[in-house]
């Protein structure tokens, strides 16, 4: 039994840089011409050129076996058939040049077996694993083929990019539900100290910056990725008809993409309620200052008042006292 790797290593990938990366390094990108760049980039890597640095045994193999490797858009790398040290490699050290907000230290994989079925030409998932149909088209197909003399091997590697899709969708989701559980652990302490009537000891940057988070993961999920379309963009844009969305749907069915998404909403609705009270908080205690500083500023404009009606006071009665001191010089006798 074979098994088929995902790693999600980044945000995104520049497919650009991916597809510059590969040619630098021997590799021949789209060798069987799927015509699916820039959706994905694939290459196909000997296993007898990695047998050296592995410890897979050469009985296993023959000589002129090959694993696949698929670099998708989103930032996931998915490897067919391949040791773990090398596809791991590849995915963070030598495409880390292309990712964009590449996060190594927390990078999430899943795998899934695989049984090619060389009696099969269709391929399905039976559990948590993938049966791969190699079973060679129809002689009459053969003929009306004639010009692509591969096309076995092209609808084995399109089926692949199909079950490659679903895996890497999953293990994005992975991502982000680990992005979240982080997120309730810097304020799993909120509702405690809610309930209890404590004052919250938290900064307005700590709180901008905890909406912010929360906003982009929302992001993330909703907006800008796939994560949440029926059927990604790959299968519209493919000019071949194999019905490849099914084995996209029955590996997010095995891994409960669905579920998992809607369960992720909901932990972000109450988020996002946790949110809104540290705001309300916030902005309760903006209001608070401002009215103390208002408050301020009119004890001060009372103060400069009774000041001034003081001064003006003073001045009066030195005023009279003089006037009366005047009037006495000029009358003595009167006194």
């Amino acid at each position: 039994m074979k098994v088929v790797t995902a790693y999600a290593v980044a945000e995104r990938f520049d497919i650009a840089k991916v597809m510059e990366i590969l040619l630098a390094k021997g590799y021949e990108p789209d060798p069987l011409e799927t015509g699916l760049y820039p959706q994905v980039v694939h290459i196909q890597v000997p296993l007898d050129s990695i047998r050296r640095t592995t410890s897979l045994a050469s009985s296993d193999l023959s000589s002129d076996e090959v694993g696949d490797v698929f670099v998708f858009p989103s930032g996931t790398v998915v490897s067919w058939s391949l040791p773990e040290t090398f596809a791991s490699y590849l995915a963070t050290t030598v495409l880390l040049p292309a990712a964009e907000n590449a996060h190594i230290e927390r990078m999430e994989t899943e795998d899934l077996d695989y049984i090619e079925d060389p009696q099969r030409d269709n391929s399905f998932m039976k559990g948590d694993i993938i049966i791969l149909g190699t079973n060679p088209v129809p002689e009459e197909q053969k003929t009306q083929d004639i010009r692509h003399p591969n096309r076995t091997t092209v609808d084995t590697v399109l089926t692949k990019i199909a079950f490659s899709s679903g895996l890497a969708r999953s293990t994005k989701l992975a991502v982000l539900e680990s992005l979240l559980l982080n997120y309730f652990d810097s304020t799993r302490n909120i509702p405690t100290q809610l309930s209890k009537g404590s004052r919250l000891p938290y900064t307005r940057s700590f709180i901008l910056r905890k909406t912010g988070q929360l906003l982009s993961l929302r992001a993330q999920l909703n907006l800008y990725s796939e994560l949440t379309d029926s059927l990604p963009d790959i299968f519209w844009d493919s000019r071949h008809e194999l019905g490849l969305e099914g084995n996209y749907d029955q590996v997010g069915k095995a891994l409960d993409v669905g579920i998992r998404i809607k369960v992720l909403n909901e932990k972000m609705d109450y988020a996002q309620e946790i949110a809104s009270v540290l705001r309300e908080r916030l902005s309760e205690t903006h209001g608070l200052r401002l009215e103390w500083t208002i408050i301020l500023l009119i004890a001060v404009e009372v103060c400069f008042e009774v000041l001034r009606l003081w001064k003006e006071r003073k001045q009066e009665l030195a005023a009279m006292k003089e006037n009366k001191a005047n009037i006495a010089d000029r009358n003595p006798l009167s006194s």
